[in-house]
Parts: structure tokens; sequence; C-alpha cells
């Protein structure tokens, strides 16, 4: 009984490190990122590598790029910036590079306790293609961060109602 627990679970493992190789395996075939433009002094560059499957055209990006700031618990917060898409010179592909001076707006409703808390403060989202052939490449100021979601659509196609106008 016990033998057959062990071999029960050598198995497993077996099973589990071939779904790690095959998993690695679709990470080593990414892009080379080595085409990509050396970050400019102040910047650093960030890699996004997001999965290949079939529905990649049913799936968005939504970057957004920010950095950690402390600011008051009870007004929302924006960071100014502009993120700008930049194409790769011979290559066809193309990168995003982030510009920001740092500043950030506020609500400006009355905070009681006036509290401060470290909160990760971005720009306005933006949503790009996704494509899990590709890394997506952007640069940011160092300090800056990017986070990401992944949208994807569902199956079902709606149509709109149309209003009949009186005549």
């Amino acid at each position: 009984m016990k033998k057959n627990i062990f071999k029960f679970i050598g198995l497993f493992i077996a099973l589990l490190g071939f779904n790690s190789l095959l998993m690695a395996q679709n990470t080593i075939l990414k892009q080379d990122v080595s085409i990509f433009p050396k970050p400019k002094e102040g910047y650093k560059q960030m890699v996004i590598e997001v999965p290949h499957s079939n529905q990649d055209v049913n799936k968005k990006i939504e970057l957004s790029i920010g950095k950690m700031m402390e600011v008051d618990k009870c007004n929302l917060h924006i960071l100014g910036g502009q993120l700008e898409k930049k194409p790769l010179q011979g290559w066809g592909y193309d990168y995003y590079e982030f510009s920001s001076k740092g500043q950030a707006a506020s609500t400006l409703m009355g905070c009681p306790d006036n509290e401060k808390v470290w909160k990760f403060v971005s720009a306005a989202p933006k949503l790009v293609d996704y494509n899990g052939r590709l890394p997506i490449v952007v640069y940011v100021p160092e300090g800056y961060d990017v986070q990401f979601r992944i949208f994807k659509a569902e199956d079902d196609v709606y149509r709109a109602s149309e209003v009949k106008q009186k005549k």
C-alpha cells in the first residue's frame, strides 16, 4: 500500500516538473529584448511577457504607470505624465516611453484626520494590444513602476437597439 502511494507521489512530481518545463520553454521562446534601445540616462527598461494563445486578438493589456507616493487617505490621486508609442526602427515592432515631471493632482475633499498613506499613484491607464508572441517594452523614469491587467472580450456579441425617429 505504502509503495503505491510513493509511486503515485513520484509520478505526480514528475508530471509537475514536466509541466514546469513546458511553461519555462514558453517563456524562453519570447523575442530577445536586446534589439530594443538601451534606456536613456535616468530611465529603466520594463518588460511584460504574457502567454500566447489563439485568443490574443480578444485580449488587451491595460498599462498603469506610476510610483509610490505619500498621499492623504480620502482623495483620489492621479499622476501627470504621457505614454508615447515609438517604432523600433527596422523591426516593425513598437515600444513605449513614459515621461513625467512627477506631479500628481487630486480631488480636493477635506480630510478630517489628514492621515497620510503610501500608495501607488498612476497616470491615466492606457490600453494596448495583447501579443503573446512579443514582449511589451516600456521605458519609465527611475523610481517609477509599470503595473498591468489583462482584459479579455467575451465570446458573446450583442446588437444595439435602433431608436425610431418620429417624422
